[in-house]
């Protein structure tokens, strides 16, 4: 495996991480208006995720990091083409980070309920975007010989694009509603796990017509066979449709785990079929940005790869930790872990 390929796997790491811990915030964060019955509870949702949103967005960092500088021709295609979608993000981003910090600026039930409002949006707003964003690297925009983006803001929005971005929507709030059945306790533990059978079937469905439309768009526009696409593929709706059925029968542990595998599984498809090109021309496609003539120079390679050995251990140690440290539900009682045979019941409403 050359450094050129290692670099196209980590960056597809990095993405599955970021969408696999801050898919469940955002899945939080857009069932804000819906679940909670009081001030109380929506304070239970917020401190629910409080203590590790921040550092779940590392992984976002890292990912752009890893492009700049490993893919330079990609990201800077990538962020003319997509600027004015990605500055939309950036704004959600910020809009969503001073929400959980003003929100408790002011008892005022209004105020609260506007930055209430304004993580939904904002949660709602990433996940749709980043869904039409990253379907667009591997359905082709318009890109000259030269690399540039030839476009406008319109050409990002096809059938199948805006299909990815709801089912990123739906998936996530799927995720983080079976976040919550790990999280929370009493009334709102028993709503959070109605929201996650109600919300199962329709995530299942839409992310499963995504990822068949991905494999053909794989096969169709990236001139790939339909193998290996569709391993991923196959992994990843397996996965939504076992994490359905633990939600049926109250398994919430078991029922977390598969929908973060099918989250990763998701991402993984989609950079399955992206390769050996990291953005393919609808215009042309021999004007396709492959991994081999949009990487840096070795050295660049060779000193990243250094980097990433020291440091992303460090990382993954912390994060551990971290969760670990905040493994209770907000209410104060033990999450009780898949395979963990020597945890009680956790305390609460059984499945409605």
């Amino acid at each position: 495996m050359t450094l050129q390929i290692l670099w196209f796997c980590l960056i597809a790491v990095f993405w599955g991480g970021y969408f696999v811990l801050e898919g469940f915030d955002f899945g939080v964060g857009i069932l804000l208006p819906f679940l909670p019955r009081d001030e109380e509870e929506r304070g239970e949702m917020f401190r629910s995720i409080g203590p590790v949103w921040d550092g779940n967005e590392v992984w976002l960092v890292v990912a752009g990091a890893g492009t700049f500088a490993a893919f330079p021709s990609w990201y800077a295609t990538m962020f003319s083409g997509f600027y004015l979608a990605l500055l939309l993000i950036l704004f959600l981003l910020i809009v969503r980070v001073v929400s959980f910090e003003w929100r408790d600026k002011s008892d005022s039930a209004r105020w609260r309920r506007v930055w209430m409002w304004a993580n939904a949006a904002g949660s709602t707003g990433i996940a749709l975007i980043w869904g039409i964003a990253l379907a667009n690297l591997i359905h082709g925009v318009p890109i000259d010989s030269e690399g540039n983006y030839t476009g406008t803001f319109w050409d990002l929005f096809s059938v199948y694009t805006v299909l990815a971005g709801i089912a990123f929507v739906l998936l996530f709030a799927f995720h983080g509603a079976s976040y919550l059945t790990l999280r929370t306790s009493g009334d709102l533990l028993g709503r959070a796990r109605r929201a996650a059978r109600t919300l199962g079937v329709p995530a299942i469905a839409v992310g499963a017509a995504f990822l068949i439309w991905t494999v053909v768009v794989a096969v169709d526009q990236n001139h790939k066979g339909v193998f290996p696409p569709v391993l991923p593929a196959v992994i990843a709706i397996g996965a939504f449709a076992l994490a359905g059925f633990f939600v049926y029968t109250g398994r919430s542990g078991f029922a977390f785990v598969m929908t973060a595998l099918g989250t990763l599984a998701a991402v993984v498809t989609l950079f399955t079929g992206l390769y050996p090109r990291v953005m393919v021309s609808s215009s042309s496609f021999g004007n396709s940005l492959s991994v081999s003539n949009a990487a840096s120079v070795h050295y660049t390679l060779v000193v990243l790869t250094v980097v990433a050995l020291v440091l992303m251990p460090l990382v993954l140690l912390y994060q551990t930790w971290s969760y670990y440290v905040f493994r209770a539900r907000v209410g104060g009682q033990q999450v009780r872990l898949p395979g963990d045979a020597a945890a009680q019941p956790t305390a609460g409403p059984g499945p409605a």
